[in-house]
């Protein structure tokens, strides 16, 4: 067996031309990085001088007076309180009766509740049914109209008007 010797001191020397081409490498990874920074930087400032423009450019379109009234209208039918009407309708409801339409008129506060019954007694037991109910009032009956196989009817009742 051949005797090792081990010297842990001693310094070895590497080639001289590794160290250098790292050093170009992460020249060129820095400068690469930089160039990236400058084009996100100025993208970003176009990007921001656009949306400047676009929120002092020229004013929204104006409104007519009839668009104003159609989104008060809107805003009226939209704040009047359903749910006290569909607890009403819900707890008058018929197997007899199928409702049709509800029309609301939120200036008037009234309702218009449209449908077909089976026979006139069942149109009329909905309406008194609708006349017991909490959440309408003055409930009457405004038009009706015999059919081969029913009857057509129409409620008008004072709701949303608080």
């Amino acid at each position: 067996m051949e005797k090792l010797e081990l010297n842990f001191s001693a310094t070895r020397r590497g080639s001289p031309w590794i160290g250098r081409g790292l050093l170009a490498l992460a020249a060129c990874v820095a400068l690469d990085a930089g160039l990236s920074y400058h084009s996100a930087k100025n993208t970003l400032l176009q990007n921001q001088a656009r949306l400047t423009k676009r929120t002092t450019g020229p004013s929204a379109p104006k409104t007519t007076p009839q668009e104003v009234a159609a989104v008060r209208e809107t805003v009226q039918r939209l704040s009047l309180p359903w749910d006290e009407l569909f607890s009403a309708l819900e707890s008058a409801a018929s197997d007899k009766v199928a409702l049709a339409a509800i029309e609301p008129d939120p200036r008037s506060g009234t309702v218009t509740i449209s449908g077909d019954g089976k026979d006139y007694l069942a149109a009329l037991s909905y309406v008194l049914n609708l006349s017991r109910t909490e959440g309408l009032e003055r409930v009457q009956l405004v038009r009706h109209e015999q059919k081969n196989e029913g009857v057509s009817f129409a409620v008008s009742a004072a709701w949303g008007a608080k």
